[in-house]
C-alpha cells in the first residue's frame, strides 16, 4: 500500500544533500518532505552512528505517514520504531513490522550516502527495490 517512490515526481536527484549526518541524533531520526499538495515524497531517516537508514515514510498498514514531523515514537534507539497512526512497530536495521497491524510486512527502503559527514540521497534505479 505505501506506493512506489521510485516514481514520484518529487523525488530528488542521486546525490541530493539532505542535512549533516549530526543533525540527525543518534539513535533518533528526521522526516523530509519534497512536494506540496496531498502527496509529497515522505522520507524518514534513522541514525545510528555513522550509518543511515532511509525509509519511505508510508505506513504499509493504511498508506498513511508514520510521523509528519520529527516527532515520533522511538521505542528502543538503534532498535525499533512505531507509526504515530496505528501505532504498529518496526525494526530499525530492516523496516520490518514485527508488531501491529502489518505483522510482516516491510517499509520501503531508500538508499541513502554518507559522504564528508553529508547525508546525500544515494544510488538507485528504477529497477531497484
Amino acid at each position: 500500500m505505501s506506493g512506489d517512490w521510485r516514481g514520484h515526481p518529487d523525488l530528488p536527484a542521486r546525490g541530493t544533500p539532505l542535512c549533516r549526518l549530526e543533525e540527525i541524533p543518534d539513535g533518533g531520526g528526521r522526516v523530509f518532505t519534497f512536494g506540496e499538495g496531498q502527496k509529497p515524497l515522505r522520507i524518514l531517516l534513522l541514525r545510528s552512528g555513522t550509518r543511515v537508514n532511509g525509509w519511505h515514510n508510508c505506513c504499509p498498514h493504511f498508506g498513511l505517514p508514520l510521523a509528519l514531523k520529527d516527532e515520533w515514537l522511538i521505542v528502543a534507539p538503534h532498535e525499533s520504531f512505531k507509526c504515530n497512526v496505528h501505532y504498529a512497530r518496526f525494526r530499525w536495521a530492516d523496516g520490518v513490522c514485527d508488531d501491529g497491524e502489518c505483522l510482516g510486512e516491510q517499509l520501503d527502503a531508500i538508499p541513502f550516502e554518507v559522504i564528508d559527514g553529508e547525508v546525500r540521497l544515494g544510488p538507485f534505479s528504477p529497477a531497484e527495490g
